[in-house]
């Protein structure tokens, strides 16, 4: 059975969280402090996922998930008040799978653990890299790579990805693209579509170290040269 552990010093929160994952067919376990962390991952079987939050009383929530992330497999979720840009790609860079703000349901918690569950089962040692088999979280706005390695998107860019996922392998054209992503009064044509395309690529190859599938078909628009599918 999956192991849900909850880190959390809001009393009430870990308390929901405990109570409400436990109803949906997890075990869990919730803990209040960076110290119970560390003595609850150094004793016992590690879980298959942490829940993390940022602002404890006695540590803090980027650092944990990198010594976290250096020793143990399981994946994080963060879940914190923090909901900036700066702080977002922090947790990313410190080792969080998925960036939760607090005004996130219980249900919407309990989806984005489902998803990581999913993504970890096709992650580094299931033999999705050799079969380049990529993934869509639609949940969290997520590019993730055969090697496990994970980008996050922007609006466009996933507006873009979702709808080549759709087309599963098949060719989008420049103009169905354009109307997916462009935005409302906003003019938008082709060579606003390429320098999108070509941004992405340039953040592919940059943040997962994997050559961008994205392929160009000349006169006609745009199709994903590997698998992809939506988490």
């Amino acid at each position: 059975m999956t192991h849900i552990l909850i880190v959390e010093d809001e009393s009430r929160l870990r308390r929901d969280l405990t109570d409400f994952l436990e109803l949906t067919g997890y075990t869990t376990m919730g803990v209040a402090t960076a110290q119970d962390l560390r003595l609850t991952l150094a004793k016992g079987t590690p879980p298959d996922v942490v829940i993390l939050d940022v602002g404890l009383p006695d540590g803090n929530g980027f650092e944990l998930a990198g010594e976290i992330r250096g020793s143990h497999p399981c994946g994080i979720i963060m879940l914190t008040a923090l909901g900036d840009s700066d702080d977002r790609i922090r947790g990313y860079e410190s080792g969080a799978d998925i960036y939760l703000v607090k005004h996130s349901t219980l249900r919407e918690i309990e989806a984005a653990i489902r998803s990581l569950l999913r993504r970890t089962s096709d992650a580094p040692g299931s033999g999705s890299e050799e079969s380049g088999q990529w993934i869509l979280d639609t949940i969290d706005w997520t590019l993730i790579a055969p090697n496990g390695h994970a980008l996050k998107l922007t609006a466009t860019e996933f507006a873009f990805m979702h709808l080549l996922c759709k087309r599963s392998g098949g060719i989008c054209s420049r103009d169905e693209l354009a109307n997916v992503v462009a935005r409302p009064n906003w003019p938008f044509d082709h060579r606003h579509l390429d320098a999108v395309v070509s941004r992405l690529r340039r953040k592919i190859e940059q943040r997962v170290n994997l050559p961008a599938p994205i392929k160009v078909v000349y006169g006609v628009g745009y199709t994903f040269a590997a698998g992809l599918s939506l988490s």
